[in-house]
């Protein structure tokens, strides 16, 4: 792995399309620091299991959140962690052609495979619990309670060290075929974005609301 790209293994080189992989590290951070959901897949009593969870990047590791009884907090807690697959998708267009074939989407996509590990240092734990907040709405872990004993107890989180990583994605128009060109059928592309409304406040919440999220959500997520 070199300091701008990471190594190409098996596992990251696609079969198809490989025109559009990229394996840079700054392209493949950008994905994972636009998004805070990703895809957890993993093997449990001999059958693949997929789970949507919260995450964030901190340097070259994801850490991913979920409950100490879950059943990828239990796998990953043990002395060999747990063999996962990690996916992070954004979808920035949908691409309407012609042809029904030739219909596309044009997206953004980051998988990482490795060994997932529960977090047991406390200092770890602590930073990795203020990312995850921070992953969603950027300056909030200053902002609330920090969690107590009690909580923590119910909490775990698991790192995902990026070593096997690559970026997937498409841009750009219709690719038609030369023979459909002239066909009456409207083409083209439908932008998609992320956008967030004004935030509404809670009953018990009084005084203005904080900068951190008022410019948070004065756009777009920047995806």
């Amino acid at each position: 792995m070199s300091d701008t790209a990471y190594a190409r293994t098996p596992r990251t080189v696609p079969t198809r399309s490989r025109d559009r992989a990229s394996w840079d590290r700054a392209a493949v951070h950008a994905v994972l620091d636009a998004a805070w959901v990703c895809h957890l897949g993993f093997v449990a009593d001999g059958a693949p299991v997929v789970l949507p969870t919260i995450y964030a990047r901190v340097g070259d590791a994801l850490y991913l959140h979920g409950s100490t009884g879950s059943r990828p907090l239990r796998g990953a807690g043990a002395d060999d962690g747990l063999p996962v697959c990690v996916t992070v998708t954004l979808v920035d267009g949908i691409v309407l052609a012609k042809s029904a074939f030739n219909h596309s989407v044009n997206y953004r996509s980051v998988v990482a495979h490795g060994t997932a590990r529960q977090v047991t240092d406390p200092e770890e734990l602590s930073l990795a619990l203020d990312a995850l907040v921070d992953q969603a709405v950027p300056g909030r872990s200053a902002d609330a309670r920090r969690a107590n004993a009690k909580e923590l107890a119910a909490t775990a989180v698991v790192r995902l060290d990026l070593d096997e990583v690559s970026l997937k994605s498409r841009a750009g128009g219709v690719n038609d075929d030369e023979a459909d060109l002239g066909l009456p059928h409207w083409s083209g592309v439908v932008p998609v974005h992320t956008a967030y409304g004004a935030p509404e406040p809670d009953g018990h919440t009084a005084g203005p609301v904080p900068g951190y999220l008022a410019d948070f959500a004065a756009g777009s997520r920047p995806c």
